[in-house]
C-alpha cells in the first residue's frame, strides 16, 4: 500500500526544517518502516513521536509499560530512556525533532517545555484522530494517489503542531466559533457582484446563505450602512460604468448585463448616480482620454 523507502528519503530531503507562524522545527530524521525490529533501552535528547501502523510489541518509558499495535502513538520525550521490543516487527513511522525556540513564539516553547514533564505518554486506538490523518496524507502511495510534493512541508508541519494537541491534554479545548456577520455579508455580496444580471430578490439572496430576509437586510444596515436595494443599485451602476469605458457594447445590452428591466430606468438610475446619461458619460470620458 505505501512506498515505505522512498516516503523515507522524500520526507528526510524535503522536511528538514519546518517553519510556520508560530513555531520552527528541526528535524533530525523521519522513519518510515515496513518492519522494525526491537532496540536497546536508550535515550534521546530530542523528542521522537512515532505511530504504529501494523504489528503488535511493547513499548517502555523509563518504568512504565504500553502495548504497540496498529493505531498506537507514543511520545519519546528529551532524557528518558526507552525501549521498543516486537517479536515479529512493527510497520511504524516516526519523527525526530527540537523546536527552535529562538524562532518560534514564547507560547509555543512554553508547550513543548510542558510536553517534556507532563505528556501523556502513549495513545490507543488512535487511527481517527488528526494527528494519524494528517502522518497516512505524508505516506507516498503505491496507487499514486500521494500528497502533493508542494504540500508536504506545510503538512509535515501541521503534524508537529498536532502533537501538542495529541500528548498534551491542555492543547485539546475544542475550536468554538464565534458568530462571524462580516463573513456573511462578504459572502452577500460577492454573490450579488457575481450576479448582477439576475432580478436577487431579497428572499433569494437569503435562501442561498441560509439566513432570513430580515436579517440580511439588518447585515447590509449595521454593516455598510447601507439598505440591501440601494447597495444593489449602487453595484449596478458601477458595473455598468466599467462596461462603458471598457466595452463597446450598446447601452441595451449593459442595462440587460447589469440587471436593470429597461434602458429607460437604466439611464434614470445611472443619471441619478453619475450626474450624466449613460451614453454622455462613455462619451466624455473616451473624449478624456484621446487628450
Amino acid at each position: 500500500m505505501y512506498r515505505w523507502k522512498e516516503t523515507a528519503s522524500m520526507l528526510n530531503e524535503t522536511a528538514a526544517l519546518l517553519t510556520g507562524s508560530d513555531a520552527c522545527f528541526n528535524i533530525q530524521y523521519w522513519g518510515v518502516d515496513e518492519c522494525l525490529l526491537e532496540n536497546q533501552p536508550h535515550k534521546h535528547s530530542f523528542f521522537e513521536v512515532c505511530y504504529i501502523l501494523g504489528g503488535e510489541g511493547e513499548y517502555t518509558d523509563a518504568d512504565q509499560h504500553f502495548a504497540l499495535q496498529a493505531g498506537t502513538l507514543f511520545c519519546s520525550r528529551p532524557g528518558i530512556q526507552h525501549q521498543i521490543r516486537t517479536q515479529l516487527g512493527l510497520s511504524i513511522v516516526f519523527v525526530a525533532f527540537e523546536l527552535d525556540e529562538s524562532q518560534s513564539k514564547e507560547a509555543m516553547g512554553e508547550a513543548y517545555r510542558h510536553l517534556t514533564d507532563h505528556a501523556e505518554v502513549c495513545i490507543h486506538e488512535g487511527n481517527d484522530h488528526p494527528t494519524a490523518l494528517l502522518w497516512k496524507s505524508l505516506l507516498l502511495r503505491n496507487d499514486r494517489n500521494s500528497l502533493p510534493s508542494s504540500a508536504v512541508s506545510s503538512t509535515a508541519y501541521a503534524l508537529l503542531i498536532s502533537f501538542l494537541g495529541l500528548f498534551g491534554r491542555e492543547y485539546r479545548t475544542p475550536f468554538t466559533a464565534r458568530k462571524n456577520t462580516s463573513m456573511l455579508l462578504q459572502r452577500a455580496k460577492l454573490y450579488i457582484r457575481d450576479n448582477l444580471s439576475q432580478p436577487l430578490h431579497l428572499g433569494h439572496v437569503a435562501n442561498y446563505l441560509n439566513v432570513s430576509e430580515r436579517h440580511l437586510s439588518r447585515l447590509f444596515s449595521a454593516g455598510i450602512h447601507e439598505t440591501y436595494t440601494d447597495f444593489i443599485r449602487s453595484e449596478r451602476v458601477r458595473q455598468a460604468a466599467h462596461l462603458l469605458l471598457t466595452s463597446e457594447l450598446s447601452i441595451k445590452e449593459i442595462a440587460e448585463r447589469t440587471g436593470f428591466s429597461s434602458v429607460h430606468y437604466f439611464s434614470r438610475t445611472f443619471m441619478e448616480e453619475k450626474k450624466l446619461p449613460p451614453g454622455k458619460f462613455r462619451q466624455q470620458e473616451w473624449q478624456g482620454r484621446s487628450l
